[in-house]
């Protein structure tokens, strides 16, 4: 074994591969070129005399070899990334980039603006903020911290309650003029409403009265969306009610462009959340953005601050 063969950047390399599965992605993710990938997988192989991955014509996979290699290399650049932070720490200095994903609507209109204002704070800290509604897997796309609105059973992360989104019902004052407004959650079924099609459930308004009863009532429309901001657009057009966060339409409340309905009875609140990978929440970037963000998302109206965290 050539030991010179085996660096920090094929290392690097080979863990991105193991874990994405996907040459092309890698290539893209570390702005080399795909061919790089595969001469650095190549000689870190030669060097190391075992296979690491096994190669399809439609995805690479990890021998068992390369599982075992994998951890250690994990363990290995975790150390080597912490000693940088250490000593660019003792110069008061944090620096490198922390990659975020963040729930589309709410990294717009809210996330997007806290990471500038921690950028202010701490200017040699680079962000890469990816806004999606979709679960992504955070280890295999190389992502450190995601702000996820719903129930979250990933046990393998680090989970940060951040605390309950608060929902009402709205609509504009022009829909309410045309079609009326619902004065009893059994007014609702006669409504246009504006579902979320990325919502299981949506087709069903569940509030609980003043009187703490539980009210079920039937949800339909011609206008179904995958985007919190396509519904806000749509309840400002006019198209019809919605349940809606309230940091999503805060704002159009204020002005007077929509307007609460049935303001006595309550929907159900939506846990917002911080997940972390865990070799990644000690690095020192990763954990000021997550103390930052923790701190200013809950003053943030809609939001009712946590008051417990695992």
């Amino acid at each position: 074994m050539d030991k010179s063969d085996i660096t920090l950047e094929r290392m690097r390399t080979f863990v991105r591969v193991a874990e994405r599965g996907n040459l092309s992605a890698v290539a893209r993710e570390l702005g080399i070129g795909q061919s790089t990938v595969t001469r650095h997988l190549r000689e870190l192989e030669q060097a190391l005399g075992v296979p690491l991955l096994s190669r399809s014509t439609r995805r690479v996979t990890v021998t068992e070899e390369g599982s075992r290699y994998h951890a250690h290399c994990v363990l290995i650049l975790r150390l080597v990334e912490q000693a940088g932070d250490e000593a660019r720490g003792a110069r008061g200095a944090p620096a490198g980039t922390v990659r975020v994903s963040c729930t589309a609507a709410f990294g717009v209109l809210h996330a997007s603006r806290l990471v500038y204002a921690f950028q202010d704070r701490y200017p040699d800290i680079g962000i890469d903020l990816n806004l999606t509604d979709a679960r992504v897997d955070l280890v295999r796309e190389g992502v450190d911290v995601a702000l996820r609105l719903g129930s979250l059973t990933d046990s393998s992360l680090k989970l940060r309650s951040l605390g309950q989104s608060r929902r009402l019902l709205v609509a504009a004052p022009e829909y309410l003029a045309a079609r009326g407004t619902p004065k009893d959650p059994r007014d609702l079924p006669g409504h246009e409403g504006i579902r979320m099609s990325n919502v299981p459930g949506s087709n069903t308004l569940v509030l609980q009265g003043p009187d703490g009863a539980r009210h079920a009532v039937p949800f339909g429309g011609r206008i179904r969306v995958d985007h919190g901001l396509a519904a806000r657009e749509a309840l400002a057009a006019g198209r019809g009610i919605a349940p809606a966060h309230q940091w999503l339409v805060g704002d159009l409340l204020a002005t007077g462009r929509l307007k609460a309905i049935l303001p006595d009875y309550a929907l159900p609140s939506v846990p917002l959340s911080m997940l972390i990978v865990p070799e990644r929440a000690r690095i020192a970037r990763v954990r000021l953005l997550v103390d930052f963000l923790a701190d200013r998302i809950a003053g943030i109206p809609g939001i009712e601050r946590a008051t417990a965290a695992r």
